[in-house]
């Protein structure tokens, strides 16, 4: 199989390309997959001249060709003014339409601050439901103060699971679950959809008992 993770990073280094990396890492944990990072910023000039000649070079095709034949896809944009950069949106602007139909996305974002993280929820996730990928659950937004903290590691570790599971093809010997309903997404007790999965083992306690422990004596 082939994991590609896409970086819309500007900098060098870039903390876009490294939450790509550790998504990449997170999920190949899961997965036996390669994985192919593409850099976006080393595409910027072909991309803005595929808009103007309806034609990709020779390296933006083959870029382009890697994202449609991949099994599992890492997609990370730093936000600008509360959306995806402007690069991260041509170089999808230019990809073949039905390219990443039903095609598994982990969706990630970096930024200043905090107040950006719905980006994901309010920016990237239509994105790819117009593109009729099946973005994972959990997305992961880092903020700059968010590097070293064991939320973000928590969300990397949970998000780059599911892209797994996304991409294991169900039935398939040493996958997380044979049952292909298990095989899209872990299920609670009552069978909805939720980023624990049971195999782990976790306690359900009921609400009227949490609203009672908040009760003043």
């Amino acid at each position: 199989m082939k994991l590609i993770a896409v970086s819309a990073g500007l900098g060098s280094p870039s903390s876009t390309r490294l939450l790509a990396d550790r998504l990449t890492a997170a999920t190949l944990e899961h997965v036996d997959a390669e994985p192919e990072v593409i850099e976006l910023r080393d595409l910027a000039t072909e991309i803005a001249r595929h808009f103007t000649t309806g034609f990709p070079s020779a390296r933006l095709a083959a870029a382009l060709d890697a994202v449609a034949a991949a099994d599992g896809l890492i997609a990370v944009t730093p936000v600008f003014a509360a959306s995806y950069s402007g690069l991260f949106k041509s170089f999808f602007d230019v990809i073949d339409k039905d390219a990443l139909t039903g095609k598994p996305v982990l969706l990630g974002a970096t930024g200043g601050t905090a107040r950006h993280s719905l980006a994901t929820e309010h920016a990237l996730r239509p994105l790819f439901a117009y593109l009729r990928a099946l973005a994972v659950p959990t997305a992961v937004y880092a903020a700059s103060e968010d590097w070293g903290e064991e939320g973000l590691d928590r969300r990397i570790a949970r998000a780059g699971a599911e892209l797994a599971r996304f991409m294991a093809p169900a039935g398939r010997a040493g996958t997380p679950d044979t049952d292909t309903a298990a095989a899209i997404a872990p299920r609670s007790l009552t069978g909805a959809i939720t980023s624990v999965d049971p195999a782990d083992g976790f306690e359900v306690v009921p609400f009227a008992q949490r609203l009672e422990a908040l009760r003043v004596p």
